[in-house]
């Protein structure tokens, strides 16, 4: 088999999105326990842009991109799980911004019929970890109030639609009356404007008459981890998921004590997928959603490879609602 070369981006130092570099680079076959993917699409997340910044350390250079989709073109020794010509997902994968890649083939799952990859690549990382939070870090149940900040987002409309289908009644926040709508379709039972009232913590007491909520999902971080804090009922759960505006400060933990024996966690998505049979079972459960249609993945804008400074300024803006893909096209060719 032929070398090949493929385009890929480049995080060429730690910084903003002007460090970021589209380059053509040599990809080798694919070793013991890989496949190699010609990639469909790759998601956009904010772990990527922690990455991309250093917050979580990773030596420069490297590819960005941790989730995507396509079709298996080759596989090394040793790997019986996929075939050639299979359509396969996976998330948590560094390099994924790129048009092919070599993956470890026990980290991939197979994509559904009925399920594009490109919606696949869309659904992975988000979705899988919607399922942990809602299934694992705090398994929901019916009757519990849950609130979820930037309900209209791509994580956000799936933590709604997951914790309503687990008989929760869901509050979100968002910004706007169009995001308000969204969070509405995905299943919130309120919806909050964080820019039209002084205390969102208050609005959502005096909408849940009187009481806090079991559990708050926090993607938003710093601007809105206090608001988090001030929302849970006695021996509630704050599950921090993300610092789209912002890592949060120190925190002294007997604040936990004093606010009404509270817990605190900071869970990432590795730790929930350690095992490949736990993998597949949420993997599955969320590509097998989506196939008969009880998980809807809303896919709000694709770029292709040479626009990744335009994507990742649109997702941490958190102007966006939906999922951001970046698309390879004409990516690919043999040395």
């Amino acid at each position: 088999m032929a070398d090949l070369e493929t385009s890929a981006v480049v995080v060429t130092a730690n910084g903003d999105v002007d460090v970021l570099a589209v380059r053509t680079r040599p990809v080798a076959a694919p070793g013991p326990g890989q496949a190699q993917i010609r990639v469909a699409a790759s998601g956009i997340n904010f772990i990527d842009v922690y990455e991309r910044q250093g917050i979580y350390p990773v030596p420069t250079p490297f590819v960005l991109g941790k989730e995507g989709a396509g079709e298996v073109i080759a596989i090394g020794t040793d790997v019986d799980s996929v075939r050639i010509g299979d359509t396969v997902a996976w998330a948590e994968v560094r390099g994924s911004h790129a048009g092919v890649v070599n993956v470890p083939a026990d980290r991939v799952v197979p994509v559904p019929a009925g399920v594009s990859a490109e919606v696949a690549a869309a659904a992975m990382l988000q979705g899988m970890t919607a399922h942990y939070l809602v299934m694992s870090t705090y398994a929901v149940q019916p009757g519990d109030t849950v609130l979820v900040h930037a309900a209209a987002g791509g994580l956000g409309q799936l933590l709604v639609q997951y914790a309503t289908a687990r008989g929760a009644t869901v509050f979100g926040t968002v910004s706007t009356p169009q995001k308000e709508a969204i969070a509405l379709a995905a299943g919130a039972r309120e919806v909050i404007r964080y820019t039209e009232v002084d205390d969102v913590a208050a609005e959502v007491r005096r909408r849940n008459g009187g009481r806090g909520v079991q559990v708050v999902y926090d993607s938003v971080g710093r601007d809105t981890f206090e608001c988090s804090y001030a929302a849970l009922d006695r021996r509630g759960t704050l599950v921090l998921c993300g610092g789209s505006s912002g890592q949060v400060p120190p925190f002294d933990p007997q604040r936990l004590n004093a606010g009404g024996s509270l817990y605190l966690t900071r869970p990432k998505l590795a730790d929930y997928t350690t095992t490949r049979d736990e993998l597949l079972w949420r993997g599955g459960e969320v590509l097998n959603a989506v196939a008969d249609g009880t998980l809807r993945i809303d896919v709000h804008h694709r770029y292709p490879l040479d626009e990744v400074r335009a994507a990742y300024s649109a997702l941490e803006s958190r102007q966006t609602t939906g999922k951001l893909l970046l698309v390879p096209s004409a990516t690919v060719s043999e040395q």
